[in-house]
């Protein structure tokens, strides 16, 4: 038995006026997600335990099978350690957006999703600026960047993500606690050196939002994992091109597949994810594929973009994935399911169960549900379960 888990991030929603009192994911065109409901098992996963902020970070764990009450320490290590940066024993990672900011709100937590070539000198010039040997800044992708403290400066710190405060006062929503004048003071300096620079004037000319700020959140330590093969028996490999993910892959074993064109964005490559993950079975028992776009669009606040996120990784990632299974020797059980849900109400996530289905190519005695979207799966067999405990689940449904 081969597995594939598919994660459309941030799909869920609530149901909007604007669309009839539907959920996005209700009003969009999901005929292959819904294939899988129909003649599947669904119900609904409990991605975030209670206590704990409803980030990709924990949710996202939870899916891959590691309980974040066990397991989690914060989320910039997880991004430090796809990049490549090794945490030592007292070293705190943060992670560090490139904010636009303007009238003293925050008003863009991407910077209009910054290009990697301009992020990098923008970065570059705050680790001549604000970097010592105890702070030390490290470029990312787009606007998702790293930066690292010793001696623990900082893990107590009570910081926010950016995409949670959309539209709210900077002042408002600075760092409190232990520390909190450190990093307030390496934001404020930021924007000194951010707001006149180049780079950013002619982003301004081009109409686009500058990152002329940043901003830390998410710090934590290095967590220690149980390795995934020790814990579940299969072999597995992740596909994301967000470093957050593909992180938490690194801390369990997973081997990560990078796939050409994968942006973590809305024009990332669906198509190549799918076929990517499948080949990737030929030397591997479970493949994770996370897709980002659902959840850019829904800080975004658009319906249209996000139904049309939700749309294209139905087609191209569950519909891709679909019909190679069909055409393997071997069975294939497929997963699909958001994280958590990104409601385009409020442009943040929340802590709500998410849609899950589960389907064998080999098939399995179907339940009541009949399509995929928050309230029909309601109607599966499933109920609601907690994430963490979903890969057993799916192992022992397949057990002869």
């Amino acid at each position: 038995m081969k597995y594939v888990v598919l994660i459309g991030d941030g799909m869920a929603d609530e149901p909007l006026e604007e669309i009839g009192g539907v959920t996005v994911l209700q009003k969009a065109n999901t005929p292959n997600m819904d294939h899988i409901t129909v003649n599947g098992k669904a119900g609904l996963a409990r991605t975030v335990p209670d206590g704990l902020a409803p980030g990709s970070d924990v949710a996202n764990m939870s899916i891959i099978g590691y309980d974040p009450e066990k397991y989690y320490s914060g989320r910039a290590p997880f991004e430090a350690v796809s990049m490549g940066v090794e945490l030592e024993k007292d070293d705190v990672a943060f992670r560090c957006n490139l904010i636009t900011i303007k009238d003293g709100h925050i008003t863009d937590h991407s910077s209009g999703h910054i290009s990697s070539d301009e992020s990098k000198i923008l970065i570059g010039s705050i680790r001549s600026e604000l970097g010592s040997d105890d702070m030390i800044f490290y470029p990312g992708i787009s606007y998702r960047h790293l930066m690292i403290t010793k001696n623990r400066l900082g893990e107590e710190t009570l910081c926010v993500p950016p995409h949670d405060v959309i539209d709210g006062k900077r002042k408002d929503h600075m760092p409190n606690g232990k520390d909190s004048d450190i990093i307030s003071e390496l934001i404020e300096r930021s924007r000194e050196i951010l707001n006149d620079h180049p780079v950013n004037i002619k982003r301004i000319q081009e109409g686009k939002n500058p990152g002329n700020s940043i901003w830390l959140w998410g710090q934590g330590s290095a967590p220690s994992f149980v390795p995934f093969e020790d814990l579940y028996g299969l072999k597995g490999a992740i596909i994301s091109a967000v470093d957050l993910v593909k992180g938490i892959g690194i801390y369990a074993g997973l081997d990560v597949i990078n796939v050409p064109g994968a942006t973590g964005y809305l024009d990332t490559n669906y198509i190549g994810k799918a076929e990517y993950a499948m080949e990737a079975l030929n030397d591997h028992d479970i493949v994770f594929v996370h897709v980002e776009a659902p959840d850019e669009a829904g800080h975004m606040g658009s319906i249209e973009a996000k139904i049309q996120a939700i749309e294209d990784f139905d087609d191209k990632v569950v519909g891709t994935v679909l019909r190679i299974a069909t055409e393997m020797e071997e069975d294939v059980t497929i997963m699909v399911m958001p994280d958590h849900p990104t409601p385009i109400s409020i442009r943040t996530h929340t802590s709500l169960p998410v849609p899950v289905s589960i389907y064998c190519t080999s098939g399995m005695t179907p339940d009541n549900a009949d399509a995929f979207d928050e309230e029909s799966v309601k109607k599966g067999s499933l109920g609601t379960v907690y994430a963490a405990d979903l890969i057993s689940m799916m192992v022992k449904m397949n057990k002869r």
